[in-house]
């Protein structure tokens, strides 16, 4: 049934704006505690490292829990974490309360995944994962891109209180909708933890960091970089959130069906525009057309990256779902965590628009990791 999956797809839109709705409104964060934008980024940093250094833990604790219980937990944190966000806290506890949320986020991922595959076939359980994941690219053409404009009319607390609302919409509809779903069959934790003695699943785990990485050491900056590099003002990064979005969301269905044919070539295809991107937004220059056709197919080519990511991941240890897709997660997440640090530097050193050749040389090794799998798969000794 594919209603399990929409359902799961409105708690990971919730999920995503938080996590990165804060994009949009770093520059005015800085300013608003009157530090630089590299340190502004810890929000996102720290939010991802949480999520790298805990998740596949908290995913093997609660993996004999009722997923619908975990699932209204974990959204219940984060629309708290909206909330007192809302009100502008201290940086300190500003930091503290973007950090809470994201010990549950791998859980409620890999949970809400194992839902939606649990009620199909082998054959669509891709194209369920990619209905899941498009909870991504609908926050990134919408919620993400509408936070970023409220806080650009009114003042960046709004961008919280519209993810605030996100998390009570997703947190009723898990409520009303999904029926109990008690774990009828516990896998025990060492049949699980054998996938990390996998040569193919580590050179996987490293594909998903690197490429992860490429992506955020610009996109976590995606605000500041066309503020200066392109001299865009609020208003019009919050419409290129909106293109990049939308795209994403085509996107996004495109890859599911892609995935279901070939894993390792949709991979490889949507993982291009982490060297076909950077060098057209250097050839742009100053021409707001041509930047805005890059920003589109930055979107197209980016808005799957967590459903390749994962999907290449569990293709190499089907036997463990979910704690693989935890730990796809979670490295994903250091791969935010590595990009915006590395961007941060960047911009301090040499300034924001040389953050796209960071992306470059993250993506080079990404594929330097595809083509190690290759060569295990063909002689695994």
């Amino acid at each position: 049934m594919k209603k399990y999956a929409y359902i799961g797809a409105l708690g990971f839109l919730a999920i995503i704006t938080t996590e990165f709705g804060i994009i949009g409104i770093l520059p005015q964060i800085a300013e608003h505690y009157q530090i630089g934008i590299d340190k502004a980024g810890y929000l996102l940093g720290a939010f991802a490292l949480a999520i790298a250094l805990t998740g596949p833990f908290m995913t093997l604790l609660l993996s004999g829990f009722d997923r619908k219980k975990v699932m209204l937990i974990a959204i219940f944190i984060f629309l708290l974490t909206g909330i007192i966000s809302s009100f502008l806290p201290p940086f300190w506890l500003l930091m503290l309360v973007r950090i809470l949320p994201a010990f549950l986020q791998p859980v409620y991922i890999a949970t809400a995944l194992s839902v939606a595959v649990s009620q199909g076939n082998k054959q669509n359980e891709n194209e369920l994962m990619s209905i899941v994941f498009s909870g991504v690219a609908i926050a990134m053409v919408t919620t993400v891109p509408f936070a970023t404009y409220i806080a650009s009319i009114f003042h960046w607390e709004y961008s919280f209180i519209v993810q605030a609302i996100i998390s009570i919409v997703a947190l009723l509809a898990i409520y009303f909708v999904l029926p109990a779903m008690p774990v009828r069959e516990k896998k025990s934790y060492g049949s699980q933890l054998k996938i990390l003695k996998k040569p193919m699943f580590i050179v996987s785990t490293s594909m998903n960091f690197f490429m992860i990485a490429a992506w955020f050491s610009t996109y976590s900056y995606f605000a500041d970089y066309l503020n200066k590099a392109k001299d865009m003002d609020g208003t019009m990064v919050s419409y290129m959130l909106f293109v990049f979005g939308i795209i994403g969301v085509f996107a996004n269905w495109i890859a599911g069906k892609l995935l279901n044919k070939n894993i390792t070539y949709t991979t490889v295809f949507f993982l291009s525009g982490t060297i076909i991107v950077p060098i057209l937004l250097h050839f742009s220059g100053g021409n707001t057309m041509a930047t805005v056709m890059v920003i589109a197919l930055w979107g197209f080519l980016y808005s799957p990256s967590f459903l390749n990511a994962s999907t290449y991941m569990i293709s190499s240890a089907p036997e463990a779902m979910e704690f693989a897709n935890s730990l796809a997660t979670s490295f994903g997440n250091l791969g935010v965590t590595l990009g915006t640090t590395v961007g941060g530097l960047i911009i301090v050193s040499k300034g924001v628009q040389f953050t796209p050749w960071i992306t470059v040389l993250f993506g080079v090794l990404a594929f330097l990791m595809i083509g190690l799998r290759s060569r295990l798969e063909k002689n695994p000794t």
